[in-house]
């Protein structure tokens, strides 16, 4: 009787398991860096580009910082910045990256520093997770997924930044490029 018992608690772990899905937190670690959960939003059909989101946390003693990151499914990635000036919101890269200082967490969200993966291949679709990297000037290409959430997502499933994106439009902004 106990061996069932255990058969059946086991199976109730597997179930509850499987039951957290793809929109669950997942965090990275590359050397002192803790990445936290790498997300986007599904994009309509039609369009070129989509927003990256996370948070990275400098665990060491010595700066690093993000240079950029990439998207399978994106013919390009850049790091952008967003900023109000009066009722205009603008957009533009940050060549130099984003500087993670000890000790300190920076975070990625809409309507403030993201990462614009440009020239999409394919749609992203609510659910999914898409394979992408990250680039660090000291800890180099770390390999994440980006979880991607809902059209309208606010920030990742479960928590996390809170700043609203929405109703953005990537496309009818100048770059500076």
């Amino acid at each position: 009787m106990r061996h069932r018992a255990f058969t059946t608690a086991g199976l109730l772990l597997a179930l509850g398991l499987a039951a957290l899905g793809p929109a669950e937190a997942h965090d990275y670690t590359a050397g002192p860096l803790k990445i936290g959960h790498p997300w986007s939003r599904a994009t309509p059909g039609g369009a070129k580009v989509a927003g990256g989101y996370l948070t990275v946390t400098n665990t060491g003693t010595e700066p690093d910082r993000l240079t950029g990151g990439s998207l399978e499914a994106a013919g390009r990635g850049e790091l952008h910045t967003m900023s109000m000036e009066g009722h205009v919101m603008k957009m533009a890269p940050l060549p130099n990256g984003l500087e993670i200082a000890p000790g300190k967490t920076v975070t990625l969200a809409p309507s403030g520093n993201h990462l614009m993966f440009l020239e999409l291949k394919t749609p992203l679709k609510q659910g999914e997770r898409v394979k992408g990297t990250l680039t660090f000037e000291r800890a180099g290409t770390v390999p994440v997924e980006f979880a991607v959430e809902s059209l309208a997502a606010k920030a990742p499933a479960g928590g996390g930044a809170s700043q609203d994106h929405s109703g953005h439009d990537h496309t009818s902004h100048d770059h500076g490029h």
